[in-house]
């Protein structure tokens, strides 16, 4: 692609101004968060969702890589997620020093000592990964197993992209090479599909957010996705506060909620320990985990995606006691990053040595939390001095350093160029009930761009911009 930097102003700015016009038209939006009303009430400060003007340039080799490995990570999940000793045991020294992990694991141990099963397992996923420059490989950052969002706004950018493209040809570039993103219509066919495997043509499916949801538009389209395709779904909004003040439990696990059974629980929050404010809402998390609807995610589908269970996956011969075949473990071996934990010494060594290397994660999801830099040297000496069990709450990763390329960002109405890198995110579906495998894909992806001045990269948090992939 053409450095966007040298775009000339006057057709910029035209660029510009279709975009923020274009985006406003087709619902890429959020929530301002400068209008307190605007996470409440739908249509009510409203602002276009932050973008990059034009799309970023991948290889095709990558994206068909990545692509690849999600009906991998797919099964991988639904694997590990069977073994609750592997699970409980890799994860019992975080426990003690991690409230949060430590409030999920109760409730996965509440659900072992039930012998819950879980016949009808929904993955809804999203593996991200960046393209490391020096050794040109495709590096996993994190897979997200609960609230994989952006799956509506993702799709939509990934058209304005290509609408730019074909008004402006003196831009030069083909819209073939943007990749058309299906996410949220595969994730409304899984949710669907999950829906009729519950086999109850009056239940609903109930969508688990957040209070005062400044990204709700992402998520009503899966609402309206399921509305148009599969009329006879009905959808219910509500927080884990309104779930455990007004859901109820019938004795056959029966779940219902405003006069509604549910069949599908989709997770849009509960993620982060800020989800659990009070006991009512871990009450409402062990409810639901408790009845017989389909989870998306279950208790231990949602612990698969820590980043200890990551980091334990990555050792030598662990992916081998979960999958069989050598050429899948070898595929998703070689997009591991390095990753150790705080008890490997000579590790923690060098990353006080050359904390530049590394980065530092605790269990949590969201973006903000990660440790970068200096950083890492200082929160590593204070662990050491203070010689608690507080070690256990982290791990070390490798640091990549993916390629630096210049970008047109847009936030707020307002256009400024920069230097940015982009990590692409693949989301994953998966369906399964009983040994039945009805839906194991990738589907769609998510690309997100941010200065390459800025460590962190969420989009909801505020550090990055949606963006999509120019295929080279």
């Amino acid at each position: 692609m053409t450095d966007p930097h040298s775009i000339h102003q006057d057709l910029l700015q035209k660029l510009v101004y279709d975009a923020l016009v274009w985006s406003s038209l087709h619902g890429l939006v959020v929530g301002d968060k400068n209008n307190q009303r605007s996470g409440v009430v739908p249509g009510v400060g409203m602002v276009h969702a932050p973008v990059a003007l034009l799309p970023t340039s991948f290889p095709e080799s990558h994206w068909k890589q990545a692509c690849e490995l999600a009906p991998i990570f797919n099964e991988l999940v639904d694997r590990v997620s069977l073994d609750g000793k592997f699970l409980q045991e890799s994860l019992s020294r975080t426990k003690q020093v991690d409230d949060f992990t430590s409030r999920l694991l109760d409730i996965h141990s509440k659900m072992l000592e039930m012998n819950k099963k879980e016949d009808i397992r929904l993955g809804l996923h999203r593996s991200d990964y960046m393209l490391d420059e020096q050794t040109k490989l495709l590096l996993q950052i994190e897979l997200n197993t609960i609230a994989s969002s952006f799956a509506g706004l993702s799709c939509v950018v990934s058209e304005l992209h290509r609408s730019l493209i074909n008004t402006y040809k003196q831009l030069g570039l083909d819209s073939k090479r943007v990749p058309i993103n299906t996410a949220v219509t595969q994730f409304a066919e899984a949710l669907a599909k999950a829906w009729t495997e519950y086999n109850n043509p009056r239940a609903a499916v109930l969508f688990v957010v957040q209070h005062k949801e400044r990204n709700m538009y992402d998520q009503h389209w899966f609402s309206l996705l399921l509305n148009e395709k599969y009329p006879f779904i009905t959808t219910v909004r509500k927080t884990l506060g309104e779930i455990d003040a007004q859901g109820k439990l019938q004795p056959d696990g029966t779940f219902i909620i405003d006069g509604e059974v549910i069949a599908v629980i989709y997770f849009r929050a509960g993620y982060a320990p800020t989800d659990y404010p009070t006991e009512s809402e871990w009450r409402a998390r062990l409810l639901l985990e408790q009845s017989s609807a389909v989870k998306c995610p279950s208790i231990s589908y949602h612990l698969v995606g820590t980043k200890k269970i990551q980091q334990e996956l990555a050792k030598p011969d662990v992916l081998e006691r979960f999958l069989d075949n050598k050429d899948d473990v070898a595929k998703l071996r070689k997009c591991f990053a390095g990753l150790w934990s705080l008890e490997e010494l000579n590790i923690v060594k060098d990353a006080i040595e050359r904390p530049e290397l590394y980065v530092m994660k605790p269990q949590r999801e969201g973006g903000g939390n990660n440790i970068y830099g200096d950083d890492v040297r200082e929160a590593l000496l204070r662990l050491q001095k203070e010689e608690t069990n507080e070690d256990a709450a982290y791990i070390l990763m490798q640091r990549i350093f993916p390629v630096v390329a210049p970008t047109i960002l847009m936030r707020d109405g307002t256009f400024y160029k920069d230097s940015a890198v982009s990590e692409l995110g693949i989301y994953g579906a998966y369906l399964r009930n009983k040994e039945n495998i009805i839906v194991n894909n990738h589907a769609g992806y998510l690309m997100r761009t941010k200065v390459s001045s800025s460590n962190e990269g969420g989009v909801a948090a505020g550090f990055a911009v949606l963006d999509s992939i120019y295929l080279t």
